[in-house]
């Protein structure tokens, strides 16, 4: 049922529209700054390739022609792990020009062609020197292995690396608990440090020149100085400089749990409504595992943060006691009101995804009725931030339509099955009858974030006015 108020007020009024003008022009300036860096390290590496005589040897058609392929991929590999560990540093220019949504696709597909491109390069080597020698080329490999030096550590990184790639495949990534996913993912790290070592000592597209050899040293150095900083640095600092601590701790719905944190001078962390961290509580064993979750209120005195409990890191949430000390990372994300360029705002969220909704709700501007919220649980009970909910219903005017029960089988999956008769477009027409004029942001799964973008689109929104964020790898 559809509840509405016949007095609502103002709330914090939003930035003004020349600031998010302004911010929307630093966001494309970050952008072309992440994709100058990304452009010209490429080139860079297709210029070694090239000045070591690749494209004559290419031409070659002989044993050298497989070498030099196998030379190439090992570049374009090296290059990309390179990227694969500056993607997962959390460096500010590429945080800020690709966004989290952004950056978590490119880590899926570098990831996975950085890993391709890696058995690429050692069979065609061992093909190549096999041709050019008359040997079996089974027996070049273990040759490579077991006579150049750092081999059997790139062998050991490799197989490091295949470890991450098998849990990465969704099917995989389903069948294993977060906390266990998220250790095995940090051997990356160690698989490309194995890795790296023979490269710099015998790869002839590193020692070709004095500029090869500084630039991969260089470079190298630069992604694991950047791991050290953004990653454990600067996150243990700010926290440390804001004295971040757990205020409150508050059982939210029949599995959920709301977290205040306090400390000092939180503005200048530049959190924005919409925005993630992600959080680690220094409650005992375990505490190195760091958890995303999205403000659930907007920031001021205090971080919000709400939760359903489903697995071992949300579950230590309930047991958090006040004072306990806290450690963050970020802010992350660009599903903020910046993206706004419509009057109204339709805002839909699934379980916990409904926590980013309500803080934008709370910090954007809107009049009253012009604002519709729809949340999606399978049971009422189960339902998340509900005095949070009627807060905007009755001071700000927002209009609430909760869908409760089990999903429709039709093709619609986000919607409830005591909808299922409605089309997914007909219903979002029905209950939006001028999508022209509204902003939509969306939170949820991925699927289920899929089928209702479709949904959307169909019904008239403009994609551009279509804001969501996805964090799964």
């Amino acid at each position: 049922m559809t509840t509405t108020t016949t007095r609502p007020r103002a709330s914090v009024p939003p930035a003004a529209g020349a600031s998010k003008h302004a911010n929307r022009r630093r966001a494309q300036a970050w952008r072309m700054g992440a994709i100058t860096v990304i452009w010209a390290t490429s080139l860079f590496v297709v210029a070694l390739w090239v000045s070591g005589g690749g494209v004559a040897a290419v031409l070659g058609l002989n044993g050298e022609t497989v070498t030099t392929l196998g030379r190439l991929t090992g570049l374009v590999a090296a290059n990309l792990l390179l990227y694969q560990v500056l993607l997962m540093a959390r460096v500010p220019l590429f945080e800020r020009g690709f966004g989290r949504d952004g950056i978590t696709r490119m880590h899926r597909f570098v990831g996975f062609w950085s890993f391709w491109l890696m058995g690429a390069h050692i069979a065609l080597l061992a093909l190549g020197y096999a041709i050019t020698a008359g040997v079996n080329p089974v027996v070049e490999l273990w040759g490579f292995i077991w006579d150049y030096p750092g081999m059997l550590l790139a062998t050991a990184g490799t197989l490091l690396i295949l470890l991450v790639v098998i849990t990465s495949i969704r099917r995989a990534r389903r069948r294993l608990r977060y906390e266990s996913w998220h250790l095995l993912h940090l051997y990356a790290y160690l698989g490309v440090g194995l890795a790296l070592p023979h490269q710099l000592w015998t790869g002839a597209d590193f020692l070709s020149s004095p500029l090869a050899t500084l630039y991969w040293w260089s470079i190298w150095a630069l992604a694991a100085a950047s791991v050290l900083v953004f990653r454990i640095g600067m996150p243990v600092l700010r926290s440390t400089r804001h004295s971040l601590r757990v205020a409150s701790v508050e059982p939210d719905g029949a599995r959920g749990v709301t977290v205040r944190v306090a400390g000092r001078d939180l503005a200048s962390l530049g959190a924005r409504a919409g925005q993630f961290f992600v959080w680690r509580f220094l409650d005992g064993p375990g505490w190195t595992r760091g958890h995303p979750f999205s403000l659930s209120a907007a920031p001021g005195r205090e971080l919000t943060l709400t939760a359903r409990v489903v697995g071992d890191g949300t579950r230590r949430l309930a047991g958090l006691v006040p004072g306990t000390r806290v450690i963050v990372e970020g802010p992350y994300g660009e599903m903020t009101g910046e993206r706004r360029t419509g009057k109204k705002l339709l805002m839909i969220g699934a379980g916990a995804g409904v926590a980013p909704l309500l803080s934008l709700l709370e910090a954007e501007e809107y009049a009253p009725g012009d604002a519709l919220l729809l949340t999606r649980d399978s049971v009422a009970e189960d339902a998340l931030r509900q005095s949070a909910i009627a807060e905007l219903v009755s001071r700000r005017g927002v209009r609430y339509l909760p869908f409760v029960g089990p999903r429709s089988s039709g093709p619609s999956g986000w919607i409830a099955a005591s909808h299922s008769a409605w089309a997914g477009p007909d219903l979002l027409r029905h209950l939006v009858p001028d999508p022209a004029v509204y902003d939509v942001f969306i939170c949820g799964t991925a699927a289920w974030m899929k089928d209702l973008t479709r949904d959307l689109e169909s019904a008239g929104f403009a994609p551009h006015r279509i804001h969501s964020e996805s964090f799964t790898i």
